[in-house]
């Protein structure tokens, strides 16, 4: 597969090449160029040392003890930019670090300490997961470093030997119109896990969860991202290290969520984390809905509310991360209000207030934005609405006004992942589909005073008066006017309506 670098890429891999570096694409880049997907974050690794790469590229930033130099990428090959105040704010960011190898951790997140290193295997043996374990580098710089002493090129050779490439032969992903200028360098097999759909940890799955614990939630996402399974070592080290998610901050373990969230992969990545038991440390609201039963002479169909759950993310029609978080979270109220009768029907009720509540707390916990807040409470808050054509309008606009002008769409999908979720067979009801086109014909009505085609000033000056209530209580009734017609919410009309309330 003929594939071609980036030119920013390239520069940076030239740039290093001509100072007599070593220069590697390492990390997430290798694996999906090797998938055929498209890269979105380029990141290096290279024996120069953060002063040395700084030499070479002046306008790059570096403010951490771990090696990363941050190199703006409107910079490259650009002296005048590099001088714009604005750059790094404007500029998408490549990562370059140095090469290293890591001491203790002593929080499950950072190494207490590195070293630097100008072996790229040593720098490999630190990472993740193999299929992140690769480094694509160019080879005149690599044939370079090897002819510096026979032990590195048996090294290389031997590198090369276990990636299944020569150091003169490149795997056809990386055959482009460089002349395959690039050599793999894939000690742990990435590339037989990539073919065969594994995530596997580098070395030992334990020692790499204990070194950084938010590993174990990552494995989970690639694999819900990718379609992969996570290899049976590892997965069981996941499940023996789960409490150690709690080491890591709430924000990390929510961004990692809501990749999940947005994967093609999802209702599977919960699964995944709930036979981990990562789930029961993430959001033990949502597990203790397992095992709670919807049933009894009432209910038409019988289920656990946690499977319920489950299944209705995985038939909500939105790759909104939000819709399907809420998808997934609109009956976890339900846990503090269940009831059995002595008829044995289960009941539920103000399952959605009391959802509505628990989300909150939830949202804290992951420190949401508060738009993020809001859309999340009102889906599930509001989950629970009746669906009748024979609505009045202003019942309709109540509707409309609790869930949010914007996220009426996305409460739509939400109701069909429930209705799925639940076993109902098709998806939009006759009457849903009635309840939409309500929604729309009173969407064109004014909901307020503001919405008139009219405001204080025309009242006044058609009827030369100031202000005062008189104003207000004009205004007042042209609206009920146009509630009941909305036809005559037209600016020709109500000026002559005004005129006539002398």
């Amino acid at each position: 597969m003929a594939y071609k670098l980036p030119k920013e890429v390239q520069d940076i891999l030239n740039k290093f090449q001509k100072a007599g570096y070593q220069i590697y694409v390492v990390g997430g880049a290798v694996r999906d160029l090797i998938m055929g997907k498209q890269v979105s974050d380029w990141d290096f690794t290279t024996d120069a040392k953060p002063e040395e790469i700084l030499k070479l590229f002046p306008e790059g930033f570096y403010d951490n003890k771990f090696g990363t130099v941050g190199i703006p990428s409107l910079a490259i090959g650009n002296s005048q930019l590099a001088k714009s105040k604005q750059l790094k704010a404007n500029s998408h960011i490549f990562e370059i670090t140095t090469m290293r190898k890591e001491g203790k951790y002593a929080d499950f997140r950072h190494p207490g300490n590195v070293v630097w290193t100008n072996k790229i295997e040593e720098d490999l043996a630190r990472r993740d997961f193999t299929i992140n374990a690769m480094a694509l580098g160019t080879t005149p710089v690599i044939l370079n470093k090897a002819k510096r002493s026979e032990e590195s090129l048996t090294r290389l050779a031997e590198s090369a030997k276990r990636a299944h490439v020569g150091l003169k032969q490149v795997e056809r992903p990386f055959a482009n119109a460089q002349d395959d200028n690039y050599i793999l360098v894939d000690p742990f097999h990435g590339q037989d896990d990539i073919k065969n759909k594994i995530i596997r940890a580098v070395g030992n799955p334990g020692q790499r969860f204990k070194e950084d614990a938010l590993r174990l939630i990552r494995a989970v996402r690639i694999a819900a991202q990718l379609g992969f399974e996570i290899e049976t070592k590892t997965f069981q080290a996941t499940e023996e290290n789960a409490k150690l998610i709690a080491e890591i901050a709430s924000e990390r373990v929510r961004d990692e969520l809501l990749k999940i969230m947005a994967s093609e992969n999802a209702y599977t990545g919960i699964l995944k984390l709930r036979e981990t038991g990562l789930l029961q440390m993430i959001l033990p609201e949502l597990e203790k809905c397992f095992g709670i039963v919807q049933q009894g002479p009432k209910h038409d169909r019988v289920y656990d509310i946690g499977e319920h759950s489950l299944l209705s993310l995985k038939h909500t029609p939105s790759n909104d991360p939000l819709v399907r978080l809420a998808a997934l979270l609109h009956d976890i109220g339900k846990v503090d209000t269940v009831h059995t009768a002595k008829d044995g029907n289960v009941t539920f009720y103000n399952h959605d207030v009391a959802g509505g509540r628990t989300v909150l707390q939830i949202a804290k916990r992951f420190n949401l934005s508060k738009k993020q807040t809001d859309k999340l409470y009102r889906l599930v808050r509001w989950h629970l609405f009746t669906v009748d054509e024979r609505q009045t309008d202003s019942a309709i606009r109540r509707f409309i006004k609790n869930v949010g002008v914007e996220n009426i769409d996305d409460m739509m999908a939400l109701r069909i992942g429930d209705r799925l979720g639940g076993g109902t067979q098709r998806a939009v009801s006759w009457r849903m589909e009635e309840f939409q086109k309500r929604i729309k014909e009173v969407l064109k009505k004014p909901f307020s005073i503001s919405d008139l085609k009219v405001n204080g000033n025309d009242v006044m000056k058609e009827l030369n008066i100031k202000p005062g209530p008189k104003v207000g209580e004009i205004l007042q009734k042209l609206f009920e006017e146009v509630l009941e017609d909305a036809k005559s919410n037209n600016r020709e009309n109500l000026l002559e309506e005004i005129k006539s309330l002398r």
